[in-house]
């Protein structure tokens, strides 16, 4: 077992719902272990009112969660990452700068929540959720300190694959 705090960037083009969710998952779940953060490409500037109301309602805490551009985390003194999901498809086909520390990394798309109208928004939040925990806790579960790369890599890829993948994360090798 070793000391290391890994650090995680969760990217979604917009940075207002899924890795906001994402980041607030991995900060709890990875108590201490891991120190997460989110950002988009595009980010809307807000984070949406349903991720602050879901992540509340849970007792996560929420102020210091924003939405902010991934512009943030690839300049002079930015975090050295261990690992980059992306979260959406969209972000996952953009061109991304380059990041300090050498990350690798893996796309976790699930459905945008926040392209639900109506009354079904909330469940689609849930739903979101549920699977962003799913497979932050299978990756938790990783022996990190012990497994060669190529297999830490065939393994992130996997966890992209697990329930609730968006069409994009199903089909991609």
């Amino acid at each position: 077992m070793t000391d290391k705090t890994y650090k995680v960037l969760f990217l979604c083009t917009g940075n207002s719902a899924r890795s906001i969710l994402a980041e607030a998952l991995m900060n709890r779940l990875g108590e201490g272990r891991f120190h997460a953060y989110s950002a988009g490409s595009f980010p809307k500037g807000d984070v949406h009112p349903q991720a602050l109301s879901l992540l509340d309602e849970l007792g996560f805490e929420t102020k210091d969660l924003r939405s902010k551009s991934w512009d943030e985390f690839s300049g002079p003194g930015s975090p050295a990452f261990d690992f980059i999901f992306t979260v959406c498809d969209n972000a996952a086909g953009e061109t991304c700068p380059i990041w300090p520390g050498n990350p690798m990394s893996a796309h976790w798309g699930i459905e945008d929540p926040a392209a639900v109208d109506g009354p079904g928004q909330r469940v689609a939040f849930e739903h979101a959720l549920h699977y962003l925990q799913n497979r932050i806790s299978l990756f938790l579960a990783l022996p990190h300190g012990s497994i060669d790369e190529m297999a830490m890599e065939r393994k992130l890829k996997e966890i992209g694959r697990a329930a609730g993948a968006s069409n994009q994360a199903e089909s991609a090798e």
